[in-house]
């Protein structure tokens, strides 16, 4: 388990794709997680684990299986 911090995101590729744009410069396609976690422009920490060998349609980042969050202040 790893922890993540960045800007929550949303990409209208393959339908809508919530994304961690990190503050490691990384881009990550959100996996898991409730409702909350999804709005556009908050800042976040996420514990969780990415996961680079799968892949989905949106190829917009390795998927991040999220574990838990939190809000930043």
């Amino acid at each position: 388990m790893a922890t993540f911090s960045g800007v929550i995101t949303k990409s209208d590729l393959e339908g809508g794709l919530w994304m961690l744009d990190g503050d490691d410069g990384e881009r990550y396609q959100l996996r898991g997680g409730d409702a909350g976690l999804r709005k556009q422009g908050q800042r976040v920490t996420i514990e969780g684990a990415v996961d680079k060998a799968a892949m989905g349609i949106g190829m917009s980042g390795a998927y991040l299986d999220v574990k838990s969050w939190k809000l930043r202040g």
